[in-house]
């Protein structure tokens, strides 16, 4: 059978506008999906609502007038969580743009995701914490069955709210292919495809640790799927574009935002620790071998509310006797505006020669004119060389992100075609089955074994890293390419190497599990965000650099492993 072939066209809101376009005429495809919602942009789209503006992504419109008519002739289906807050209202808009071009699709849209009001348990999923603030939105993340219902109906175009950035790619496999509720390795296999190419551009290259490894990143080619009825799938890209997709670029991929091995989602829990990669021949990867185990009997609830304002001064430190000067300013400071009259206070000396002095506070006025006014009046009367990168400002309102929990069974998924509801199969809860046998590793609490004299070098020249955000902590996966490196990697790496290297981290609890099929490792730093990407006060609030850092750090290496 003919594998489906799967594009994407957008890894965030705001990527390349073109890609779409680029997608559809650089070579066959079946479907053309996009992934519009990171956890940040729920929050953005509240805000645009708030504003009167609209509570989707209206650039997934500008995509849609490119590509439409072609998709149409072609038979290409639509797929896309560019709806946020308004599936309903995007999938109207995409309406009147195709009566604009004389094109009559079949529009779906797919709700019910939206919790908002009702009454829930406000615990965080991640600390147990109890929410006492009203939340600004709600949204349970649904799977790929309601996608799939709305295809099977004939839909041309299919706008989703809230659902996993892997059910665009799971959708339409099950509608392609019929997989049913215990078809749980096919299904694992489809999440795992779509954890590769949601982000677009980071499969092909994009943000790649051994970047000088890739050609033309200037022109990197957006990645597609081809998505087999077994679920293994190939990892590619159409020919001519730039970028490189190899076994480091899915590596990659694969250890990002990621927790544990165990994947959960509401179609499946895909076993990370069961992924086969293999070379497919150029710019072409097989995924293969996933195992799957039954979904949990919960959803994860993106709870977002209203958590202040805040406001960030920098301030530049030049010449000797920085820290010094550091002590000075931040006394003149608060000399003029007391320290503990704001609810949470943020100072970082990032690297040698930046003060960057972050309030936040309920009260917009306070965190807003008054704590930059009070800065700047220390113009005169602080350290030598005083100048700043901040004007004086008002505040600025800031969200929080708060992950919770609800029964599965209480979330029921709509579907509209063409306005018209359709019934979405009601999928029986999976009885608990024998769990999948993880793949052998080392434990988390592993102690670092002494190696033999070596040489020194960063940890880069032979380890890739790429870390980000999940809510309030921040995720770190690590990888190598050879055996040999793996089991040093393995065995030197512990936690308490890594706060060693990173000492940033000293203060967080932080989780390691081991993915020896990827001869990668991934760390989970609980806390380092705090509330969340949108609270955050660090300069880097999502964490991308981390692993950057973490590669500059010199390690000493047992002969034979240098590069």
């Amino acid at each position: 059978m003919t594998p489906l072939r799967i594009a994407n066209c957008s890894g965030f809101y705001g990527d390349r506008l073109s890609a779409a376009k680029e997608m559809v005429e650089g070579g066959p495809i079946d479907v053309l999906t996009g992934d519009w919602l990171a956890e940040l942009t729920m929050l953005i789209l509240a805000g645009n609502r708030l504003k009167g503006r609209p509570g989707y992504a209206p650039t997934f419109l500008r995509q849609l007038e490119d590509v439409l008519g072609t998709c149409l002739d072609r038979g290409i289906k639509i797929v896309t969580n560019a709806g946020g807050l308004d599936p309903a209202g995007c999938a109207e808009a995409v309406r009147e743009l195709a009566a604009r071009l004389g094109l009559s699709p079949s529009i779906a849209h797919v709700t019910g995701d939206d919790l908002t009001g009702r009454p829930l348990d406000l615990r965080n999923a991640d600390t147990g914490e109890r929410l006492e603030a009203t939340p600004l939105t709600a949204n349970a993340y649904l799977g790929g069955r309601p996608i799939a219902a709305a295809l099977s109906a004939g839909a041309d175009v299919v706008v989703t709210g809230r659902v996993t950035d892997a059910a665009l790619v799971t959708g339409p496999g099950i509608w392609r292919y019929g997989w049913g509720p215990g078809d749980l390795d096919p299904l694992a296999g489809s999440v795992v495809a779509g954890h590769v190419i949601e982000c677009g551009c980071q499969a092909t290259g994009g943000n790649y640790a051994f970047f000088q490894d890739v050609p033309d990143l200037a022109h990197c080619g957006f990645p597609l799927a081809e998505l087999h009825a077994d679920g293994s799938s190939v990892i590619t890209k159409h020919p001519g574009t730039g970028g490189l997709v190899s076994i480091g670029t899915v590596t990659a991929q694969l250890v990002y935002e990621l927790g544990g091995p165990r994947y959960l989602g509401p179609d499946v829990v895909a076993r990370f620790d069961t992924i086969t990669l293999s070379d497919d021949g150029p710019d072409r990867v097989r995924v293969s071998g996933v195992r799957g185990e039954p979904p949990p009997g919960t959803l994860k609830v993106a709870v977002n509310y209203l958590g202040g304002y805040r406001n960030t001064m920098t301030l530049v430190l030049t010449g000797l006797d920085v820290e010094e000067k550091a002590r000075v300013a931040e006394e003149a400071i608060w000399a003029r505006i007391p320290r503990e009259s704001f609810h949470q206070v943020d100072v970082s000396l990032s690297g040698t020669d930046l003060l960057r002095v972050t309030v936040m506070d309920p009260d917009e006025r306070k965190a807003g004119r008054a704590f930059s006014s009070a800065v700047v009046e220390t113009g005169l009367a602080s350290y030598p060389g005083f100048y700043g990168l901040t004007p004086p400002g008002g505040a600025s309102p800031y969200g929080v992100y708060w992950p919770v929990l609800v029964p599965a069974s209480e979330v029921r998924p709509r579907v509209f075609v063409d306005g018209e509801e359709i019934p979405v199969p009601e999928v029986a809860a999976e009885p608990p089955g024998t769990a999948v046998a993880p793949a052998p590793g080392r434990r988390d609490d592993a102690r670092r074994s002494p190696a033999p004299a070596g040489v020194r070098v960063p940890l880069g020249r032979i380890a890739g890293a790429r870390s980000g955000d999940k809510g309030g902590n921040a995720n770190l996966g690590v990888w190598t390419d050879t055996p040999g490196r793996y089991d040093w990697l393995a065995s030197y790496l512990t936690v308490d190497t890594l706060k060693e290297l990173l000492p940033a981290l000293a203060a967080h609890r932080i989780d390691r599990h081991d993915l020896p099929n990827l001869k990668a490792l991934n760390f989970v730093v609980h806390g380092l965000l705090g509330r969340g990407v949108a609270a955050s006060p660090r300069m880097d609030p999502q964490a991308k650099a981390l692993g950057e850092e973490l590669r500059a750090q010199v390690v000493e290496l047992p002969s034979g492993l240098g590069p």
